[in-house]
C-alpha cells in the first residue's frame, strides 16, 4: 500500500429532505441508503464506503436533525447525529441551494470547532435563476468557518469529483479500514429491511409518515436463493388496513418492488414474505426500538 493513502469517516448531516441519502448512494455508487420525499426516511447511520485512488471515503449517513417530533425514535436519531461527530474526521453540511433557515442554524450551533466542516449546497440544478447560488454562497460562508463550500446536483452527478478531492486533502493518513470493493459494512439482513421501508414510504403518501417500521424475523440464504421473512410494524390497527390495502394489493405491490431492489443489490434470487403486525407505542418505547436496531 502507497504510504500516502488516506483513509477517513465522514460525517453526513443535514436537515431533513436536503438529499443527504441521494448524496452517499451518488458517492459510493450503490444504494446503501434508502431515499424518499418523506422527512425521516433514514433513522440508522449508515456506512458507504467507496474506495477509489488512493482514498477510501467511509460516508456515515445521519438521519436528518430535527426539532418538530419529540418522542423517543427522534430523541435517538437526534443522538445518532451527534454522537457521529466525535466519530468522523470530517463534516459534510448538506444544504438545500437557496435555502437556508432555522434547522440550518441550529445544526451550525453544534458543530465542533475542531472538525472541518465542508458545506455541500445540494439541488443546484432546481435553481429557477442560476444568479441566485453566488449571493447565496457569499451569505452562508459568513455563517461559520468552513473548511469548503461546494455547489453539487448529487441527482446530475455534478460537482461530485470536485467535492471527493477535497474531502480527500482532509482525511488523516492511514491504511484502508474496508477491502476494495465493499461498499458498506451494514449486513445483508439490515438491507433488505431498508429496503423494504423505503418502498412502503414511498407508496404510503401522506398516510403513515412516522408510524411504521420494519423487523426481518428470518433471513435464510441456500446458494444464491436467499427466503426473507419480514413483519412490518405499524402503531395503530387502523393502520394495518391501509399497508395491506384493498385485497392486499399494495402491500404486494411493496413486496414486489423491494425484492427487485434487493435481487439487483444482492445478486442473487430472493424469495420475500411481508405481513402486518400492530404494536402500539412502538416509535415512544425504547425496548422495542432496541429490538429493532435502533442505537
Amino acid at each position: 500500500m502507497n504510504e500516502n493513502f488516506r483513509t477517513g469517516y465522514l460525517a453526513v448531516i443535514g436537515r431533513p429532505n436536503v438529499g443527504k441519502s441521494t448524496l452517499t448512494n451518488r458517492l459510493v455508487g450503490a444504494k446503501v441508503s434508502i431515499t424518499s420525499k418523506k422527512a425521516q426516511t433514514t433513522r440508522h447511520r449508515i456506512h458507504g464506503v467507496l474506495t477509489r485512488d488512493e482514498t477510501q471515503f467511509i460516508f456515515v449517513d445521519t438521519p436528518g436533525f430535527q426539532m418538530t417530533h419529540k418522542n423517543a425514535l427522534n430523541r435517538l436519531m437526534n443522538r445518532s447525529v451527534t454522537a457521529s461527530f466525535a466519530d468522523v474526521d470530517v463534516i459534510l453540511l448538506v444544504v438545500e441551494a437557496g435555502r437556508w433557515g432555522s434547522g440550518e442554524d441550529a445544526i451550525v450551533g453544534m458543530l465542533p470547532a475542531e472538525k472541518p466542516v465542508i458545506l455541500v449546497i445540494n439541488k443546484i440544478d432546481r435553481l429557477v435563476n442560476k444568479r441566485e447560488l453566488l449571493p447565496f454562497i457569499a451569505r452562508v460562508s459568513t455563517l461559520h468557518e468552513f473548511a469548503a463550500i461546494i455547489p453539487v446536483s448529487a441527482e446530475k452527478d455534478d460537482g461530485l469529483d470536485e467535492l471527493l478531492v477535497t474531502a480527500a486533502s482532509h482525511l488523516p493518513v492511514a491504511p484502508p479500514v474496508f477491502e476494495a470493493d465493499d461498499i458498506t459494512d451494514r449486513p445483508e439482513r439490515f438491507l433488505a429491511s431498508e429496503i423494504l421501508r423505503e418502498k412502503l414510504f414511498r407508496n404510503l403518501g401522506e398516510e403513515l409518515p412516522y408510524g411504521l417500521a420494519v423487523e426481518i424475523e428470518k433471513f435464510e440464504q441456500e446458494g444464491d436463493l436467499r427466503r426473507i421473512y419480514a413483519a412490518v410494524i405499524v402503531d395503530k390497527a387502523a393502520h394495518k388496513a391501509i399497508v395491506i390495502g384493498k385485497a392486499g394489493e399494495r402491500l404486494k405491490r411493496v413486496s414486489t418492488d423491494a425484492r427487485r431492489d434487493m435481487e439487483k443489490l444482492f445478486g442473487g434470487k430472493i424469495w420475500l414474505e411481508t405481513w402486518v403486525k400492530v404494536k402500539g407505542g412502538w416509535a415512544d418505547d425504547e425496548r422495542v426500538l432496541k429490538s429493532l436496531g435502533y442505537e
